[in-house]
């Protein structure tokens, strides 16, 4: 660490850093520096009392950093030799530094007790010219013009100046003695990275020269001002009068627009967006600090600044990586983990390629809103979420005007400044409950955000200037397709995630979901050991959904019940099996629903699909004397009451076929009912039941209990193809039906059911209606229903209570 300067290009093993802030050192320079951070105070006690102490000293590039690692340093530095080292402390010293020659870093070595590194040194040019003299006289020149025009500058300067011959020396020294406001720490680096003498030269010649030119336009200003000074110019001048009163009182000053002009030259912004910040800029240096517009304008520059306008993140194109990522988060979801890889392998073949748009729309509970964090993790970007839920103003997605008091950009803009990149994945969370009021429709703000055709240029109207987001990764929830608008539909490619099957319940819980209740109850497997007959006791009969959450709920409970009974002092070493489950969570909440049903003439099972995943939809039949009208209740829409009604011609029609009277409607009321009236029910998928529950009424034979069915019906008999296949069987194995009835048309569907669902129901494919009651009905029932006696004045009443009851049990 310690001896002679290096040879010109030879390697120095390990040789000492230290991190300089807010300076730069150069050759043949001796500046006193103070030395209080704790990696630099013990660089400075290992070198004392050595002699010729050699330091390799390197420029932070940013000040902001307390404690900088290599990452934090410029590449170039300054070899030097330790002057001096006085202490002014406990653990503060001041250390006289002599600037010896240029160096690169090879190879950091170490960061603890202090910084090491191995350098190269860099060599120094002697060769001269007539251009390289020239240049440098005409440096020296420019230099003591200068120094005429600045006050502040050492005296010593303009002596040494002409003790100096070297040029690229001449250049070091004008470079180190130029002030902070005329040269910034960047400006010097630049300096010093610049190896070849005649660059070195021209770069610090060009320097002086611009900040001769400046220092002459303020000259001329001066002059103008005392020449001719009306009002304005008057209160200029007071203004900055002023300014300098509240510098010495310690109240803002300058430096707050200095760092602002700092920051806006370090965020990399585009030309036309640079364009528009220096005005504002400079329209903020004459704006009274007291006024409102002044700190309008400031939050405006700093909002530009603070975005990422060229800052990325570099995504991860290893797709065995990204799969892997994937499946340790999420079980099954197939598709999704499909459409990512497939995104990833084109990012590979082409890096320009926008990013996706994509929608999961899927029942509660499924993992569509982690799976956006999963994605973000697996190709190395950034995560944001923006809860969409509710938000019924516009402004919320583009932000607000600048002149409106507390004005602030959108949940966009505002998110990508949280990210900290430009190319984050973004969680568009429940875009399927966005509202509209008289402030405005906030999906239809989002279209342009959404199209990748326009989202290159991006308006919030804060900003009022265009944003590129077509490398954000978009990622939208949704629960209801039916509530989302079609134009914003339109732009996202939808991608189906469905309800988990029993099968994946079980591999959910007992691959994530217990590890992590156990982790967050401080338990362990050996305590509380999730046997499984216990996790499928939770899963058939504690709860009902499509996704996984009052699962979660469930195993979370019976955690909690063993957390007190630890915490009392008991040793619980519980196995979690059927009896365990029962005897902490009560009862059953759910039975099979098979078990509960009894096949009865015109009621029948149907599937349909809701926002919660698939369910089993029932529909009821009577008949009463009447004079031929149709009842509906249950909640029907347009679509589903032009069901029924088609049922029920449909079954007029084939009377005859049916063995049924022609006039069967003329003598009776027909009832058709759906239950769960509070739930709306819509579409045309429960044309097969509703016939089916007619013809079962009318021929009094019960329909199968273990049978479901589902599909649209025609006036021609046919049984046209639904949607939702999937979730409806999954729904139908759910409620444990053993056979389900679907069209033809949507054999190609069943693809999409996993195997295991397929091997335990059986699943016919109609064509026509006429093949329904042959697979579905069972033997009638011959008994008539006893007749109900007439009102007799005389009849005991207790004989007809028992009659109405007999009548309704035989219903």
């Amino acid at each position: 660490m310690v001896g002679p300067p290096p040879l010109p290009g030879a390697s120095v093993e390990r040789v000492p850093i230290l991190a300089l802030r807010n300076a730069v050192l150069f050759p043949m320079s001796v500046v006193p520096i103070n030395v209080g951070r704790l990696r630099s105070v013990r660089l400075v006690e290992d070198l004392l009392g050595k002699e010729r102490a050699l330091v390799g000293v390197l420029a932070q590039r940013t000040s902001e950093v307390e404690e900088p690692t290599f990452s934090d340093l410029y590449e170039v530095g300054t070899f030097a030799r330790v002057v001096k080292v006085i202490r002014l402390g406990a653990s503060n010293y001041s250390v006289v530094l002599s600037g010896l020659g240029r160096f690169r870093v090879s190879k950091p070595s170490s960061q603890e007790p202090y910084l090491r590194a191995d350098v190269t040194c860099i060599p120094e040019s002697f060769a001269r010219d007539v251009e390289l003299d020239a240049l440098s006289s005409t440096l020296r020149e420019q230099t003591r013009m200068m120094m005429e025009m600045i006050p502040n500058l050492p005296r010593e300067t303009s002596g040494i100046l002409d003790n100096v011959r070297e040029p690229g020396a001449l250049a070091d020294l004008i470079a180190s003695n130029l002030p902070h406001e005329h040269a910034s720490v960047g400006d010097k680096q630049q300096v010093l990275e610049c190896f070849d003498v005649k660059a070195r030269v021209r770069l610090v010649l060009s320097m002086v020269g611009r900040q001769l030119e400046v220092l002459r336009v303020k000259k001329e200003i001066s002059s103008m001002t005392q020449q001719e000074m009306s009002k304005s110019e008057r209160e200029y001048i007071l203004s900055q009068q002023m300014k300098a009163i509240r510098a010495e009182l310690g109240e803002t000053t300058d430096d707050e627009i200095d760092e602002l002009r700092e920051k806006l030259r370090l965020a990399a912004l585009p030309p036309e967006i640079e364009k528009v910040a220096k005005k504002q800029l400079s329209r903020l240096m004459f704006m009274q600090q007291q006024g409102a517009e002044y700190n309008v304008t400031r939050t405006y520059l700093e909002w530009i600044a603070d975005l990422p306008w060229s800052r990325t993140t570099r995504d991860r194109f290893d797709v065995s990586e990204v799969r892997r990522c994937l499946d340790e988060d999420h079980y099954g979801l197939e598709k999704v983990k499909k459409r990512i890889l497939e995104y990833v392998a084109i990012r590979q073949l082409r890096p320009d390629k926008k990013g996706p748009i994509l929608l999961f729309i899927g029942p509660p509970g499924v993992g569509k809103t982690s799976l956006g964090r999963s994605i973000a993790r697996a190709v190395g970007r950034r995560y944001g979420r923006i809860a969409l839920g509710g938000v019924r103003d516009e402004a919320e997605v583009r932000g607000h005007r600048r002149t409106y008091v507390g004005a602030l950009p959108g949940r966009i803009i505002q998110g990508l400044k949280r990210a900290g990149t430009r190319n984050p994945v973004f969680v568009l969370d429940e875009i399927d409950k966005l509202g509209a009021d008289l402030r405005g429709d906030p999906a239809a703000a989002l279209l342009e955000a959404l199209d990748p055709e326009q989202n290159t240029a991006f308006q919030d109207h804060y900003l009022d200037l265009p944003f590129d987001l077509s490398q954000v990764m978009f990622l939208a929830t949704a629960n209801d397709r039916s509530t989302i608008p079609s134009a914003l539909y339109d732009r996202m490619e939808v991608i189906e995630v469905p309800g988990y099957t029993r099968a994946e319940k079980f591999h959910i819980a007992r691959e994530f979901l217990i590890p992590k209740q156990l982790e967050q109850h401080g338990l362990t497997d050996e305590r509380l050991d999730f046997v499984e007959e216990g996790i499928h006791t939770l899963i058939d009969n504690y709860t009902r959904e499509a996704g996984v959450r009052s699962l979660e709920r469930q195993i979370a409970a019976i955690c909690r019940h063993a957390s007190v009974r630890l915490v009392e002092g008991e040793d619980v070493r519980d196995q979690v099996d059927k009896a365990h489950c029962e005897r902490v969570l009560g009862p059953y909440v759910h039975k099979p629903e098979s078990a509960e049903r009894v096949p009865q003439p015109g009621v029948v099972a149907g599937l349909s699909v809701t926002p919660a995943g698939g369910d089993i939809l029932f529909v009821e039949c009577t008949k009463m004397p009447g004079r031929g009208d149709v009842i509906l209740t249950g909640n029907m829409r347009n679509v589903m009451q032009e069901s029924a009604t088609t049922a029920v011609s449909f079954v007029r029609s084939k009377a005859d076929q049916l063995m049924l009277d022609p006039e069967w409607l003329r003598t009776i009321d027909l009832h058709l009912h759906l239950p769960r009236n509070a739930v709306p029910k819509d579409g045309p998928s429960a044309g097969v039941t509703m016939f089916t529950a007619v013809a079962s009424l009318l021929l009094n034979a019960p329909v199968r209990s273990d049978i479901a069915m589902t599909g649209e019906i025609s006036l021609r008999g046919k049984v046209l193809p639904v949607g939702g296949i999937k979730e409806k069987l999954l729904a139908a194995h759910r409620a444990g039906m053993k056979e389900v009835l679907m069209p033809r048309e949507n054999a190609r569907d069943l693809d999409d059911v996993p195997k295991e669902i397929r091997d335990q129901l059986k699943v016919h494919l109609l064509s026509r209606i006429d093949e329904i009651l042959p697979l579905v009905l069972l033997p009638p029932i011959e008994q008539p229903p006893p007749p109900i006696p007439s009102a007799d004045p005389s009849l005991d009443v207790s004989s007809l209570l028992a009659t109405l009851s007999a009548c309704f049990t035989t219903a």
